[in-house]
């Protein structure tokens, strides 16, 4: 069976890149800003939030800010390892900063989620309307060829046939098929039978299921509203057909521990007979449950009918609900409206033929009648079914998140006509060893996910919150310690060729692992200091899982041993306080030095690990011959530089308000140094292109894009390592890199090769890698995540000549450390200019070398992020020039 499965690229480029050389004129065609790299949004989104201390002096900002991790690798905090865990589909699981669009399927909002890591992995395709349209009459061409064919093959084979198939239901059941096939033992007998009995449904059945089942999860659907009347030809009957129940049949099982154990690890069961939907009629027995059906002017008819009244939505469904409880609490006393008297109802009271317990629910009755009556018959997805294909799709996806658009790709992913490299292919069957691993491993996420609903989606904790993040982590704290042993034991005697590092990903440790980064920091917040070192302590013990939060735990464990242990955990041989304060500055010393030293530790940390670790010698009088230097990483402050143009606004009142604006407000200015438009007027471009042309001027080359080039250049110089044999990576043909790249599991697993790569750029080896590469793929335009090929070779050449060796294995050290992370940040501009070769010099060697300087550009009320700062810093700590350049108006004119 062909396993194909989402993919993403980074969108197409734009195709005129060529950079602009010093003395040659502007151009309104000029190449914009790199379509490769996210948006500023964006990538201010997807930056590591983790911010430590600045200087070293304030503890409650180190490692503090607890945004949406998706750890080591896409979130977004940390260093954003869990992208592929970011939101999810999976109700309940750990959701980890969702986008903030949204889609609507049928007209339904359905929440946009973050790329899956296959996704991230594959080139981009078209996955619109318009897409699917032609991708199912190319399926309805091929099948008309075939008439011979009945349809029952047709559908086997996953042939559109026009009424008998759907690119929806070609995709679920590929995932379906898939699972089933290589990892079948995850599920156990029931859950088996309800399969087969999916495989039975009619076309039009699984088509429906399908299409909600795209939905908000667990939703109520009206059926007179439901559609799909276009393909579907009688929807009663795919109603009829998905409401039948069905009993499981009756297999004798003895009791055992491990069938507890399993029992114990999910919260839903299958129970003893099941069917696809729920029906209103059979489910709905709360009138807190229907109210919330009604849309607002239905509600209004209904309170008005009541005589009740609300100020909005929620108000008038609290109206509704007290009055049916406050009237059937008057009735439940005997007293009843003289209105009524001669009611049926009141006569039975009297007559005590009912009881007032049981009018009580009649009252409710009374209510939920009324809107059912107005919303008609309701269905919805039977919430253990849900929950068991969900299972499914974290089994086919490896995980969480998915949607309509991930489920379409599947399909269309494999009709786009690309080239990519060469690889190993292998779907791996072992991701989840057992069955008992996988509930695990959603027990864990639900655990993550209770923790990160407490710190970060409703609101400041307070500490109450926090006590309660604290018993969350005590409760998993022995399984954690467990998993870790278990993990340990199997890298050292299991696990060959790096294979571990993307398996462990779908360990439940990697989830408790990051519930005791956060416990840690709450317990910081609770000034719980020892027990946060102690944490923190077993944290860097274990190295196998989120390694790049490594540096962020030795800061603060470096911190607390400056700052705190001494009162909090002294040293029994002396109680004299300044003793202390020395015994437990030289374990800060020796925490910092440890840190340096650790190659998990990355690069972004050292600046502020080298700061405190200097301040350190300093304080305890270290010789001098005997304390760290570290001249050579010295930062240098960026550059300011300002560029003076013509700026345009929308009218007069844009011109007196200006400065008003919020910040990071595009602006539109005058190209005057560039080359004029067809009307011979300077054309009209980005603040950015603005001061590149300024630049250009003084006799730089370069562009505006971002990260684009960085990404391309990072391409090119690791193309094999990117491709090189690392089990279960590539699961599919069609990859533009392996599933861990945007993961912190990505460097640790190639760390001999990355570090042989670096040596190699550092010692000039980068000209030779870029065009041996070019050579080889270039013709084809491999897919490669990143790669640009509208880059002029003959620049990237030229750019990487004037780079220092050491300088550019640092850049790209950064970027394979945490690609996700760093792909933001990068400032606007990337500019070189070649040094002249000295006729009168014998030695030539140097003849290409230049200097490459980056800029950042900003205009009025624009401030720098964090992930800018931080590539400022790994820029000027490189040796690399960095430049703000302020772009100011000299003049301001209204746009006609």
């Amino acid at each position: 069976m062909d396993r194909f499965v989402q993919r993403s690229q980074p969108r197409p480029a734009s195709s005129s890149r060529a950079p602009l050389a010093a003395g040659t004129t502007n151009s309104s065609k000029r190449p914009k800003q790199d379509s490769h790299g996210p948006s500023a949004k964006r990538a201010r989104l997807e930056e590591v939030k983790d911010s430590e201390e600045s200087g070293g002096d304030d503890d409650d900002t180190l490692s503090r800010t607890l945004s949406n991790d998706q750890d080591e690798g896409t979130s977004i905090s940390g260093s954003h390892e869990d992208e592929i865990f970011s939101a999810p589909r999976i109700q309940g699981l750990a959701n980890d900063t969702p986008e903030e669009s949204e889609n609507e399927v049928d007209g339904v909002p359905v929440e946009t989620t973050r790329k899956t890591a296959f996704e991230s992995s594959l080139p981009a395709v078209a996955t619109d309307r318009e897409a699917i349209r032609q991708y199912e009459a190319m399926r309805a061409s091929q099948s008309s060829q075939d008439v011979a064919d009945d349809t029952a093959s047709r559908l086997d084979k996953r042939q559109w046939v026009p009424g008998k198939s759907s690119i929806y239901v070609d995709a679920f059941n590929l995932a379906l098929d898939t699972v089933l096939e290589d990892e079948s033992h995850l599920f156990d007998g029931k859950e088996k039978c309800v399969f087969e009995r999916w495989r039975a449904l009619g076309y039009e059945a699984q088509y429906l299921y399908v299409r909600l089942f795209l939905r908000k999860a667990a939703s109520w659907h009206r059926i007179d509203r439901l559609g799909y009347h276009s393909d579907i030809s009688d929807v009663n009957l795919a109603i009829a057909t998905l409401l039948e129940s069905h009993k499981f049949p009756k297999t004798p099982s003895e009791p055992s521990s491990e069938g507890q154990i399993l029992e114990d690890l999910q919260d839903w069961s299958l129970g003893d007979s099941f069917s696809f939907f729920d029906d209103s009629e059979s489910h709905i027995k709360s009138l807190e449950e229907a109210v919330t059906l009604l849309s607002l002017d239905e509600l209004k008819m209904l309170a008005k009918a009541a005589k009740v009244q609300g100020k909005n939505k929620a108000g008038l469904i609290q109206a509704i609900c007290r009055t049916s409880s406050r009237q059937s609490s008057l009735m439940s006393l005997g007293l009843r409206r003289s209105s009524t008297q001669g009611s049926t109802d009141s006569r039975d009271f009297n007559s005590g033929s009912e009881t007032p317990e049981k009018q009580e629910p009649n009252r409710n009755l009374h209510f939920l009648n009324k809107i059912i009556a107005i919303t008609g018959p309701l269905i919805r997805l039977s919430e253990p079914i849900l929950k068991l294909f969900e299972r499914v799709h974290l089994v086919f996806y490896r995980s969480t998140e998915w949607t309509e658009k991930s489920l379409t790709t599947i399909i269309l992913a494999k009709m786009a006509r690309r080239n990519f490299p060469e690889y190993i292919v292998c779907r791996s069957s072992n991701i989840f060893a057992s069955r008992r691993d996988l509930l695990e491993f959603e027990l864990s996420m639900r655990r993550e996910f209770e923790v990160d609903k407490v710190l970060e989606f409703n609101g400041p904790p307070g500490e109450v919150g926090f006590l309660k993040v604290v018993d969350i982590f005590e409760g998993i704290s022995a399984r954690w310690r467990d998993l870790l042993r278990e993990e340990q034991h199997r890298e050292d005697h299991v696990y060959e060729f790096g294979e571990g590092g993307y398996l462990r990903r779908f360990n439940a440790a990697h989830a408790y692992t990051r519930i005791a980064h956060k416990a840690a920091h709450v317990l910081g917040r609770l000034h719980r200091y020892k027990e946060e070192h102690e944490l923190l302590t077993e944290l860097l013990e274990q190295r196998l899982f989120h390694p790049a939060r490594r540096g962020s735990w030795y800061q603060r464990k470096a911190l607390l041993e400056e700052r705190y242990m001494w009162e909090v955990d002294p040293d029994p041989i002396s109680p004299n306080p300044e003793v202390q304060k020395k015994h437990w500055q030289r374990i800060a010393l020796i925490t910092c030095e440890t840190a340096l030293e650790d190659r998990n530790c990355h690069l972004i940390y050292h600046y502020d690990i080298q700061k405190r670790l200097l301040k350190l010698e300093k304080r305890m009088k270290v010789p001098r011959r005997l304390q760290h230097d570290f001249a050579h990483v010295k930062l240098r402050e960026p550059e300011e530089h300002t560029m003076e143009g013509i700026q345009l606004v929308s009218d007069e009142a844009d011109i007196k308000g200006k400065a008003g604006r919020g910040p990071s407000t595009k602006t539109v200015w005058l190209d005057d140094l560039g080359e004029p438009d067809e009307d011979g007027k300077p054309p009209q471009v980005s603040v950015e292109e603005m001061c590149l042309s300024h630049y250009r001027h003084e006799g730089w080359k370069g562009y505006h894009s971002e990260g684009g080039i960085l990404r391309t250049l990072f391409a090119y110089l690791f193309f094999d390592i990117l491709f090189v044999y690392v089990p279960n990576v590539f699961q599919t043909a069609y990859q533009t890199c392996p599933l861990d790249l945007h993961t912190d599991a990505f460097y640790p697993t190639r760390a001999s090769q990355i570090l042989h790569r670096l040596v190699e750029i550092e010692n000039g080896g980068a000209e030779k890698i870029l065009r041996g590469v070019h050579e080889r793929e270039q013709e084809k335009r491999t897919c490669v995540v990143g790669l640009n090929w509208d880059y002029d070779i003959n620049d990237l050449l030229e750019l990487v000549a004037c780079f220092e060796g050491g300088a550019l294995a640092a850049v790209c050290k950064v970027m394979a450390e945490d690609y996700r992370a760093r792909g933001g940040g990068v400032p606007d501009l990337v500019l070189w200019r070649t040094k002249q070769c000295d006729p009168d010099t014998s030695d030539n060697s140097n003849s290409r070398k230049g200097e490459v300087m980056f800029s950042e550009v900003k205009s009025a009320n624009d401030r720098l992020s964090d992930t800018q700062r931080l590539w400022i810093h790994v820029l000027s700590g490189a040796g690399v020039r960095v430049a703000l350049c302020n772009a100011v108006a000299r003049e301001v004119r209204t746009l006609r």
